[in-house]
């Protein structure tokens, strides 16, 4: 299993960023997508969760309205598109799959958000 995250970076608050996860060694078609974030001091959280197909998504409730996960299962890539982008929403940002019993993680994408 390998998780390659990218699309992060510098941006103002009240900017958008659209992170992407590219997938490999399993069939992603088949598990459901998550992504995380953590800040310096802090635990790692869920930030959104989609379904195998798209078909039921989830957000903390810090980026609802804000963020939207979605997915390409013919690309085997997830997406984080991030709107309206806040000072507390600077992390590094990890993408996840949950696979026979265990979690893998990518090796993260940094966003900061900052004037």
């Amino acid at each position: 299993v390998q998780l390659v995250e990218s699309g992060g970076g510098l941006v103002q608050p009240g900017g958008s960023l659209r992170l992407s996860c590219a997938a490999s060694g399993f069939t992603f078609s088949g598990y459901a997508m998550s992504w995380y974030r953590q800040a310096p001091g802090k635990e790692r959280e869920l930030v959104a969760f989609i379904s195998r197909f798209g078909g039921s998504t989830n957000y903390a409730d810090s980026v609802k309205g804000r963020f939207t996960i979605s997915r390409d299962n013919a690309k085997k890539t997830v997406y984080l598109q991030m709107n309206s982008l806040k000072p507390e929403d600077t992390a590094m940002y990890y993408c996840n799959v949950y696979y026979f019993a265990m979690n893998y993680w990518g090796k993260g994408t940094q966003v900061t958000v900052s004037s």
